[in-house]
């Protein structure tokens, strides 16, 4: 019986870890056009219209100006350049909400940790029938001190309307929900088991995936690997990106993202304005 309970325990360990690619593949590419407007931020991905959505943010409002300059800009299936727009927020965050079907923004200071900025909250993004911007929107929540960090880059769980908001200089994930904004709970990453410390890692983005027993990906800059974890905080495995790649110290604070079943990476040096990478992680 013993040797039976072993032999299905190494099946189920081989099983879970064969779902996590040793090496990332890097399957798709987004070429920017122009100059981002600020710091690359996110990137979400709409099925119904094979778009995606870059978002930059850095750029608050100055002065008496109520809005942002920080710039969306929209690639095709392909990876080619469609259009930017001014929407008008500071974005950390952009994704597609499949509940609402609405393409969303998370703005800097959404805790309004450091004190209140006009256009501070969540915003749905009005899109036209080609899923392009039309530079209308509207607010989905004010701001929301459960946020925790004034930078944090919060990510989204549409099956079970969640807000994963990773809180910098630690190993702490805040659970929010998203119709009440309360609390949830708080998960704590074990760094230890991964091997890394806070200052490894990228500090205010996790990504969901979706996937169950691998729900979080966490970029460990400085050893180039991504780092698995389950909705737990438990570590599960790693898979290494190519050690020659040039990820910028940037990367622990921006220019990363999930969508589209593959984390980006914004590589300045790619090309002339700079180029996302977007790598797979699981079979």
């Amino acid at each position: 019986m013993k040797k039976i309970f072993t032999l299905i325990l190494i099946l189920f360990t081989n099983n879970l870890f064969a779902a996590i690619k040793d090496k990332a593949e890097l399957s798709f590419e987004i070429i920017m056009n122009k100059t981002p407007s600020s710091r690359p931020m996110t990137v979400a991905y709409i099925p119904e219209f094979k778009n995606y959505y870059i978002a930059d943010g850095g750029l608050a409002p100055v002065g008496n100006e109520a809005f942002s300059k920080s710039e969306i800009h929209v690639f095709n299936e392909s990876g080619h350049y469609l259009k930017s727009y001014k929407p008008g927020f500071d974005n950390r965050s952009i994704y597609f909400n499949p509940r609402s079907k609405n393409l969303e923004t998370i703005t800097y200071n959404v805790s309004s940790a450091v004190g209140f900025f006009p256009n501070t909250g969540i915003f749905k993004l009005a899109l036209d029938d080609k899923g392009l911007l039309t530079n209308k929107s509207d607010t989905v929540s004010n701001f929301n001190s459960n946020f925790g960090s004034a930078s944090t880059m919060p990510s989204f769980d549409p099956a079970n309307n969640l807000y994963f908001a990773k809180q910098e200089k630690s190993d702490l994930v805040i659970v929010i929900d998203a119709e009440s904004n309360d609390i949830k709970k708080e998960i704590h990453l074990d760094l230890k088991s991964a091997n890394v410390q806070h200052h490894d890692i990228t500090d205010h983005f996790i990504a969901f995936t979706g996937k169950k027993e691998f729900e979080f990906v966490l970029l460990d800059v400085d050893h180039k690997e991504f780092l698995i974890f389950n909705i737990d905080g438990k570590f599960i495995g790693k898979s290494s990106l190519p050690k020659d790649l040039k990820i910028r110290a940037k990367n622990h604070f921006n220019g990363i993202g999930y969508a589209n079943d593959m984390y980006f990476i914004y590589i300045d040096s790619a090309s002339e304005f700079g180029t996302y990478y977007g790598f797979k992680i699981f079979n």
